[in-house]
């Protein structure tokens, strides 16, 4: 008899319990950012872009003409080919391999140098944009603002990414 009592008076304080922490768990203040969203409504992500197009434009144009370089020996190559000797042929081979060789280097390191810069300006941006949610979250006092791929559902109510897009655009 003690025992079902004393099971009974624990099963009635957890169940009290949970009730406590359901009814508390809905006073809280919830938000759901899209980051995705929100980088694409940045208009600091255009200027950038620019930043980026203007810093590597003559890197750009070097690849640009090595690959013309490499198009017009293919030209001469077809349009020529029946009429050059074996050592004209072999020239031309060797100067396209070494200007395929140079296009290929020169691409490659221009491509992972753009990645990088890329990847520093936008955690330069992601800082701004947990700035950004930080204050709204201590503004609004939101007890939890969570990113919309870590739930399966949530209500667009929630959503606030339109909120951190406004303040991160005005900050610059």
């Amino acid at each position: 008899m003690k025992k079902l009592l004393c099971a009974l008076t624990v099963s009635a304080l957890m169940t009290g319990t949970t009730f406590a922490s359901v009814a508390q768990a809905a006073e809280q203040k919830i938000g759901v950012i899209h980051m995705q969203s929100i980088f694409q409504k940045l208009p600091q992500r255009e200027v950038i872009q620019q930043q980026l197009q203007q810093e590597f434009s003559d890197r750009y144009d070097q690849v640009k003409k090595i690959q013309s370089k490499l198009l017009k020996l293919e030209e001469k190559r077809k349009r020529d080919g029946a009429l050059m000797n074996d050592a004209q042929k072999t020239e031309l081979v060797r100067n396209a391999e070494a200007l395929q060789s140079e296009y290929k280097l020169k691409g490659k390191a221009l491509q992972e140098d753009v990645r990088r810069r890329q990847g520093e300006e936008e955690n330069k941006l992601l800082q701004k944009i947990r700035k950004a949610i930080n204050e709204i979250a201590k503004a609004e006092k939101y007890d939890v603002i969570l990113q919309s791929g870590a739930v399966a559902y949530i209500d667009k109510k929630f959503d606030i990414s339109a909120k951190i897009a406004a303040k991160v655009s005005k900050a610059k």
